[in-house]
């Protein structure tokens, strides 16, 4: 799918095994290092909900780190101050329904085109995002060039890891998912445990460093 003739050059879509995993936190280091060397980003969350006591919502993180405007980020008509499930919460708010369809055509890239693109979807890698899908929808629609799973390091990552790569290959896509173990502790033997057997078990790369996103993403 394209966006008004629109295509950044590498489009990454950012996914989680769950809520609390930290996708805002890596896509904003990578976006904000990015930047740092000269490369033209962007991001996008095409719909956020959240608590209506947060001072800062995930488009604020976004923005901040990739220079551009918290409206640009999500449109401000899906923002849903209360904390569900978006579809869920645009029930309970009394608005409007949505589909993802609807999410993927207001997706709006910046001119120039930008180098490298960050979607983030919402919540874990089957919580719904429209009232019609999950983030595996998303990935199918927007066809990215990589999908970085962002999962916890320490204990029960192992199994929510597999569960998510399972739904992931399931989905009509053909880019190749990425594992972030993110919060990893080099000093923390669960950690390394946890990395070790998912590096060796998986036909998947196991990052666990910013630096080796980095050079995933610049290498794709």
């Amino acid at each position: 799918m394209t966006f008004d003739g629109l295509r950044p050059q590498r489009l990454v879509v950012v996914v989680g095994t769950g809520t609390e995993v930290g996708k805002t936190w890596v896509a904003a280091r990578l976006l904000r290092d990015l930047r740092a060397n000269g490369v033209h980003v962007a991001a996008r969350k095409p719909v956020q909900s959240f608590d209506p006591d947060d001072s800062l919502t995930d488009a604020h993180h976004l923005a901040d780190a990739s220079g551009e405007s918290p409206m640009d980020v999500c449109p401000r008509h899906r923002w849903y101050p209360i904390a569900m499930a978006p579809p869920m919460a645009a029930d309970a708010l009394a608005r409007p329904a949505f589909s993802v369809e609807d999410l993927a055509a207001e997706i709006q890239w910046p001119l120039p085109a930008p180098d490298v693109a960050f979607v983030e979807t919402a919540g874990g890698i089957r919580s719904p995002m429209a009232s019609n899908g999950d983030a595996i929808s998303l990935i199918e629609l927007l066809q990215p060039d990589i999908v970085l799973l962002v999962a916890d390091a320490g204990l029960g990552t192992i199994n929510s890891i597999l569960l998510s790569l399972e739904a992931i290959n399931s989905g009509a896509h053909v880019a190749t998912p990425v594992v972030v173990l993110n919060r990893f502790d080099p000093a923390d033997d669960l950690h390394r445990r946890n990395r070790d057997w998912l590096t060796k078990n998986l036909d998947v790369d196991v990052l666990s460093s910013v630096p080796a996103v980095l050079a995933k993403i610049k290498a794709n």
